[in-house]
């Protein structure tokens, strides 16, 4: 078991009014007060200068991250979490772009609306799987012209998603806790499936995960994202009038099965 924060091992990444600073209890990822129009994002990961393929993560593991908001999924703006990722679209360095990959604790706020789980909203507190480089989502990329539109009739959606679903590995629950209150969230993530716990409840179990390689991140920006099955995507920034912050106490990973539950 390694202690993540303390160990050296990770790296700060701020842009506008993003910054990292001493909490109370730990390290806070702070945004502060800013227009719609300027990217901002504290954050904090183990992957920057590294090639996709190096990505220091793949199942078996598990962690642990101790962790409060500033505010409530109401009130917080942009989005926000912690976990394992392949950062795909270029937001730590110059890669190749790269089908997601996913397996985290993340927030997002309206207008975002990535409603990939049948009966789950497209935005809140969430933990979440996603794996778009599996090869049945793969074989069903060539049908989207036809299948997106489709998807617009509520009894197609029904029936329809719920294979795209599978086939993109997509797992989702609500987070059901207070997001500023202290909690400790753990993830296990093991070869062909995952599971999640706030403190000592588990609140999702998936059938799936990703293969990796991924790298954890922990952030808190102001961006928001739209992508649905009826085809409507959409990405841009969200303005927020006050600072805002998630503050993290301790996050401690853990290789090999042997300490799992």
């Amino acid at each position: 078991m390694s202690d993540w924060l303390g160990g050296g091992r990770h790296h700060r990444h701020t842009v506008g009014s993003g910054r990292v600073e001493a909490g109370p209890t730990g390290l806070r990822l702070v945004r502060g007060a800013c227009p719609g129009l300027v990217y901002s994002n504290a954050q904090l990961d183990d992957y920057q200068g590294l090639p996709r393929r190096r990505f220091p993560w793949r199942p078996p593991v598990s962690l642990t991250v101790r962790a409060r908001f500033s505010h409530s999924h109401s009130e917080l703006k942009g989005t926000a979490g912690f976990g394992f990722w392949n950062d795909p679209f270029w937001m730590t360095g110059r890669r190749w772009p790269a089908l997601p990959q996913a397996i985290w604790f993340f927030f997002s706020s309206p207008p975002s609306n990535m409603a990939l789980a049948a009966g789950v909203p497209g935005h809140g507190w969430k933990a979440a799987t996603i794996d778009a480089s599996r090869w049945p989502f793969l074989l069903l990329l060539p049908t989207a012209p036809l299948a997106l539109p489709l998807m617009r009739w509520p009894w197609l959606y029904r029936r329809l998603w719920p294979v795209g679903q599978a086939a993109m590995g997509v797992c989702e629950a609500l987070v059901p806790t207070a997001m500023t209150d202290w909690h400790t969230y753990r993830i296990v993530w093991e070869k062909g499936r995952a599971r999640f716990w706030v403190d000592e409840t588990l609140i999702l179990a998936c059938a799936t995960a990703p293969c990796g390689p991924a790298g954890l991140v922990i952030w808190l920006d102001n961006q928001y994202m739209v992508v649905t099955p009826q085809g409507r995507f959409a990405h841009g920034l969200v303005g927020c009038d006050r600072e805002q912050w998630l503050e993290i106490a301790a996050v401690t990973v853990s290789r090999g099965s042997d300490s799992f539950v």
